[in-house]
């Protein structure tokens, strides 16, 4: 599965693509393929803030127990209701229809400091070996 080219990521997994000062997050396919056979996921309500690099929810696998971390910081304004009950779409369309939380961006400039599509990559190819 090919990435968007127009997201940026955490070192932990998390995407995050930015359109105006909404940012939408999510985690990517490869972390749902190292997570496996998901079964619960825990995401903030609506109008709660996230810090950028603190937990904002966490998602569990029948391995294990994730902390799921915010790219940026702002209000969030949106969650993905549908992840409740269908938590396949976070690995059949994980940069689309998966997506888990759109928030109002307090920090714009924090975009800068996430990773791009090639420095991800590289924290890809680490894990990997």
């Amino acid at each position: 599965m090919s990435r968007p080219a127009n997201l940026r990521y955490l070192k932990s997994h998390e995407w995050c693509k930015l359109e105006g000062n909404i940012a939408t997050i999510g985690i990517t396919d490869f972390a749902v393929s190292h997570l496996s056979d998901l079964v619960f996921l825990d995401l903030p309500e609506v109008k709660t803030d996230t810090m950028r690099g603190e937990p904002f929810g966490e998602i569990e696998s029948v391995k294990a127990v994730s902390d799921l971390y915010a790219p940026m910081t702002g209000e969030i304004i949106e969650r993905n209701e549908r992840l409740q009950n269908e938590l396949d779409l976070l690995g059949k369309d994980p940069f689309g229809d998966g997506w888990m939380l759109k928030i109002r961006v307090e920090k714009p400039a924090e975009w800068e400091s996430l990773l791009d599509d090639a420095a991800y990559q590289h924290v890809i190819d680490a894990e990997s070996h």
